[in-house]
């Protein structure tokens, strides 16, 4: 697909609405990410340079209330998550990114039944990129599914990267922010959640890169003081900037 920027660009889609906040917050990342690139490789940046781009903002399911139930029954997210996949593969995009981790569990699911799509990772694009930096640790943050299934575990470890968690107490708190916080517009109690539990693993490991590994948790954390000489790392942003890339690059 051609623009009226004068270079190629593929259409491209956003898998939103987990939660819709962190959906909507993904289309200005990867807005950002397209300026960006842009920048970067000597084009003009205007508005008919941006690709097009489709975010599906679906009601889906909880996905670590499915994933302490039945992850693949009819009330969970993966009926929901193939829906809406379906409507953009439909839509004609190429690449596709989940704004959200935890449903990362499903991607394998999501890429067998749609191999048209490129369906991004975010767990291992993140990972990649700490490996380029030369990190050897990474503190994750994120929630009691993502845990559970050792989504960042896994992509860390394959780059020799050693993951460091919470303890439970500390995956209890993170889950308040997230629920009781930024999905209830409590950003404040988001802010302390999240700063609390940073603080307790800054203690224990000292200063590494924090992976906030649940698009909710960028939202807040910056704004904790705790965090404010922490090298944080994105992976919304991370997989916005792998989308450009996508979206860009044949």
């Amino acid at each position: 697909m051609a623009s009226g920027s004068g270079f190629p660009v593929r259409s491209v889609g956003i898998l939103g609405g987990m939660g819709p906040a962190a959906g909507a917050d993904f289309v200005r990342l990867f807005v950002q990410a397209c300026t960006t690139y842009l920048h970067t490789n000597g084009h003009a940046v205007r508005d008919q340079a941006f690709p097009e781009h489709w975010l599906v903002q679906m009601p889906i399911p909880d996905r670590t209330q499915a994933l302490r139930t039945d992850p693949q029954g009819p009330a969970g997210p993966a009926l929901h998550m193939l829906q809406g996949m379906g409507r953009l593969a439909a839509l004609g995009v190429g690449s596709v990114a989940v704004a959200c981790n935890t449903a990362h569990v499903w991607h394998g699911q999501l890429q067998a039944q749609f191999p048209q799509l490129q369906v991004l990772h975010i767990a291992q694009e993140t990972a990649r990129h700490l490996q380029a930096q030369g990190a050897q640790q990474a503190m994750v943050l994120a929630t009691a599914g993502t845990y559970q299934t050792g989504l960042y575990d896994q992509a860390l470890s394959a780059c020799g990267i050693a993951p460091l968690v919470p303890d439970a107490e500390g995956i209890a708190r993170l889950m308040q922010g997230i629920y009781d916080g930024v999905k209830c517009a409590d950003l404040a109690l988001a802010t302390q959640c999240f700063g609390d539990v940073l603080s307790t693993m800054r203690a224990r490991y000292g200063d590494v890169p924090v992976i906030m590994g649940c698009t909710e948790i960028p939202l807040a954390l910056p704004q904790a003081t705790q965090a404010q000489d922490v090298q944080l790392i994105d992976p919304a942003w991370i997989l916005a900037q792998a989308l450009a890339r996508q979206a860009y690059e044949r």
